[in-house]
């Protein structure tokens, strides 16, 4: 059986659930999601044991760095969502998102070569496992508004504010 090390992070807008092996994260939820974090580490990984750990290969230190206002401490960190082959090419680009902007879900379809995967790519984008590091907080609508986010919209709008993408 393997070990996945995992931690409860405080963050200024609820407690995370971070979920690493072997230094990269597998997944961070915020904690509420309790559920979901449940479906996907067991649909992803089977029977694992989950180990309480301080600060698991450096990552929480990280996050908490970003929420205190180093927005690129994250920037660095492996990740591995799992997915389809088409959800990892879209976390792929979701992760070269820079902080402080924001694109929309057909600017994402356009750069993995069509415009016409705007729903698949809203529908990888939801499934993302890795809130935060992999930045699907940063994909809004067409039109500007603040589309749905796992998390919800009022943590959506807090983490593009911190990151200085809105101005109110």
């Amino acid at each position: 059986m393997h070990c996945y090390l995992t931690e409860r992070i405080e963050t200024p807008i609820g407690p995370m659930v971070l979920v690493a092996h072997d230094g990269v994260i597998v997944l961070l939820e915020f904690e509420d999601a309790t559920g979901r974090i449940e479906r996907q580490v067991k649909a992803r990984f089977g029977d694992v044991e989950l180990q309480a750990a301080s600060n698991p290969f450096g990552i929480s230190d990280c996050i908490r760095a970003y929420f205190a206002g180093d927005i690129d401490a994250i920037d660095g960190l492996l990740t591995d969502g799992g997915g389809t082959e088409f959800e990892q090419r879209v976390w792929a680009e979701l992760k070269r998102i820079p902080a402080g902007t924001t694109v929309s879900y057909g600017q994402i379809a356009r750069k993995l070569g069509d415009i016409q995967h705007s729903r698949a790519v809203g529908t990888a984008n939801g499934k993302n496992p890795i809130a935060i590091v992999v930045p699907c907080h940063r994909v809004i609508g067409a039109d500007g508004s603040m589309t749905g986010y796992g998390g919800g919209i009022r943590r959506k709008e807090w983490l593009l504010r911190h990151e200085g993408a809105l101005l109110v």
